[in-house]
């Protein structure tokens, strides 16, 4: 026989930290990364500082500002989508309730209650608050999913640049002759530590996320130089 649990104990969940850890972890990976791939093409191609600098610097700007309004245009869009659904489902609340109540009460039934429970069930919701009931259950909408285009926007565009001065950093202050594999260096360890705190903060499994991180960083990483190898001068 299973011993109860304690009264205090409570499960933790991570899902309502999906929206946020998904758009910060995005763009630090993605200020590390790319910042971190355009300083190896340059380095690759050239042997003086100012132009590796240049290029993460700008990489750094750009890249903060494209990710930021990137997240916000495709989160309000989001947003959009959803206001316009919840507007017609409050439209057909007035025009049809009773053809909405037996929409509702199908949805329960096939999540497994019988005929007469899943209508009872349905009556009851509605009398409450009928159109949080029909947000939630039939467009599937809730408070942990419903997007928020700022908080996306500034935890990419923050985040990004986060991660885009680890590159930068580098360029200013280590040696030319090897910028190419302290970059590499540098980035693999940031990304891994970027890996393992995104896995510990969303509940799941650290060697995963760092094996994903890393293997998908370095084969950009080496692209990139290559890229830089093969097409570049000296600048």
């Amino acid at each position: 026989m299973n011993s109860p649990l304690p009264d205090d104990y409570l499960a933790p969940h991570y899902i309502h930290k999906s929206n946020w850890l998904r758009a910060a972890v995005l763009g630090a990976n993605d200020g590390i990364l790319s910042t971190a791939s355009i300083a190896v093409g340059v380095a690759a191609a050239s042997d003086t500082r100012e132009p590796i600098v240049l290029a993460a610097l700008a990489g750094l700007v750009a890249g903060a500002l494209s990710m930021a309004a990137g997240e916000y245009v495709s989160v309000s869009s989001q947003t959009d989508i959803e206001k316009a659904d919840i507007e017609r489902e409050k439209m057909e609340l007035n025009e049809m309730p009773e053809l909405e109540l037996q929409r509702m009460a199908e949805i329960y039934e096939k999540r497994g209650l019988t005929k007469e429970s899943a209508m009872e069930v349905a009556v009851q919701l509605t009398a409450h608050d009928a159109l949080g009931a029909h947000v939630r259950d039939e467009l599937g909408l809730n408070e942990v999913s419903q997007a928020h285009p700022l908080q996306a926007a500034f935890a990419s565009g923050a985040s990004f640049t986060f991660g885009a001065m680890f590159p930068l950093l580098v360029a200013i202050f280590l040696p030319v002759d090897s910028m190419v594999i302290y970059q590499y260096t540098i980035a693999i360890i940031c990304l891994v530590i970027l890996g393992a705190l995104a896995a510990k903060t969303g509940g799941s499994s650290i060697i995963k996320a760092v094996f994903r991180i890393t293997f998908w960083g370095s084969i950009a990483m080496v692209l990139t130089a290559l890229v830089g190898y093969w097409f570049g001068v000296n600048v």
